[in-house]
């Protein structure tokens, strides 16, 4: 790999919004938030993304039939191809 041309890939806390449900993974994204997030060495401070949705509330993941309906487009559609 050549030097200095990635970006810097590390451990990042993501939070859903609906749920409330978080998990630990590794990403480029940053935030200015943080959480303790509790870990074999300890407890460790890492940057908190809260996402809208993902897989603990996202329809297809859960099985159910919510429908999220972002600033109505389903109306816009049926207005325009009624």
């Amino acid at each position: 790999m050549k030097r200095d041309i990635h970006p810097d890939y590390h451990p990042v806390v993501f939070q859903d919004a609906a749920t409330g449900s978080r998990f630990l993974t590794r990403s480029t994204a940053t935030s200015e938030r943080t959480i303790d997030w509790p870990t074999a060495e300890g407890t460790q401070r890492y940057p908190l993304i809260v996402v809208d949705v993902s897989s603990d509330s996202h329809p297809f993941w859960t099985g159910s039939k919510r429908h999220i309906d972002a600033a109505g487009q389903v109306e816009k559609f049926r207005r325009r191809y009624g």
